[in-house]
C-alpha cells in the first residue's frame, strides 16, 4: 500500500483519500494547538510557500494523544491555525497517531520509517514523515527538528 490508498477525513469533514497529492513531495505532519512546537507551523508555512508551485505539499493532521494539547473542535482548529500562523496547508481531521485505535496511515508511516531503535510509536507533536513523488515513506522526522533544518532534504526530492 501507498500513502493514497488511505481514507482520511478533511478538517470541513469531507471523506476522501490522499490520491490528490499523487505525483507530490509530501511532508506529513501531526500537530497540536497547544503545544511548545505549535509555533513550527511558521515554519512549516514557509516551506509550503516556497516550494507549492514545485510539486510539494504539507498535510496537517491534528491530534489529542500527547498531553491533551489539541482540544479543539475541527472549525477551532483550522481557525487557530489560519489566524495565528497563515496556516493554508491541507489539514485533516483530529486523529490518533498511536495505539490500536491510531489511525492506518499513521500505522503505515512508523511502519515504513521507525523511530529510535525501532520503535514505531510517534513519541510526541509534530513528528513529521517526509514522502517521495510515488508515495514511499523516505524519511521520519522528530518533533525537535525545525521545518527549516528539513528543507534541505524537501529539496533532493524536488
Amino acid at each position: 500500500m501507498s500513502i493514497y490508498d488511505f481514507p482520511v477525513e478533511t478538517i470541513k469533514g469531507d471523506h476522501t483519500n490522499l490520491e490528490p497529492y499523487k505525483g507530490k513531495v509530501v511532508l506529513i505532519v501531526n500537530t497540536a494547538s497547544k503545544c511548545g512546537f505549535t509555533p513550527q507551523y511558521q515554519g512549516l508555512q514557509a516551506i509550503y510557500e516556497t516550494n507549492k508551485d514545485k510539486g510539494f505539499t504539507i498535510l496537517g493532521f491534528p491530534c489529542n494523544q500527547f498531553g491533551a494539547q489539541e482540544p479543539g473542535k475541527s472549525d477551532e482548529i483550522q481557525e487557530f491555525c489560519e489566524l495565528n500562523y497563515g496556516v493554508n496547508f491541507p489539514m485533516f481531521a483530529k486523529v490518533n497517531v498511536n495505539g490500536d485505535d491510531a489511525h492506518p496511515l499513521f500505522k503505515h508511516l512508523t511502519a515504513e520509517a521507525p523511530g529510535i531503535l525501532g520503535s514505531k510509536a510517534i513519541k510526541w507533536n509534530f513528528t513529521k514523515f517526509l514522502v517521495d513523488r510515488d508515495g514511499r515513506v523516505v524519511k521520519r522526522y522528530a518533533p525537535t527538528d525545525k521545518p527549516e533544518t528539513i528543507e534541505k532534504d524537501i529539496q533532493e526530492l524536488l
